[in-house]
């Protein structure tokens, strides 16, 4: 027989109340800029080593974004959207 859970029954992992605080605009913007770096190279099916190297990137800089440790700038982002949307052909157009 399962067992079923509801709100109530489960532990109080956060006691304070954190859990509900929304984001800032900083943690926001951290993790849409994570969530499109790693977009962009799951498009390609691709290794963070092997997308820095094929897109010319420096390896930390790819970790970094994808870690929400550092937001690429518009350039970097728009870099990415379009790696995203056509990788094959951004990788042909770097060759």
């Amino acid at each position: 027989m399962s067992e079923r859970f509801n709100a109530t029954s489960l532990p109080d992992d956060d006691p304070e109340g954190e859990a509900d605080v929304p984001l800032t605009d900083d943690e926001f913007a951290r993790g849409r800029a994570a969530m499109l770096a790693r977009q962009a190279r799951e498009a390609t099916g691709l290794s963070q080593v092997a997308f820095a190297e094929r897109y010319n990137l420096p390896l930390a800089t790819v970790r970094d974004w994808e870690q929400g440790r550092r937001l690429p700038d518009a350039g970097s982002r728009a870099y990415l959207q379009v790696i995203r949307r056509i990788p094959e052909d951004v990788a042909r157009a770097l060759t």
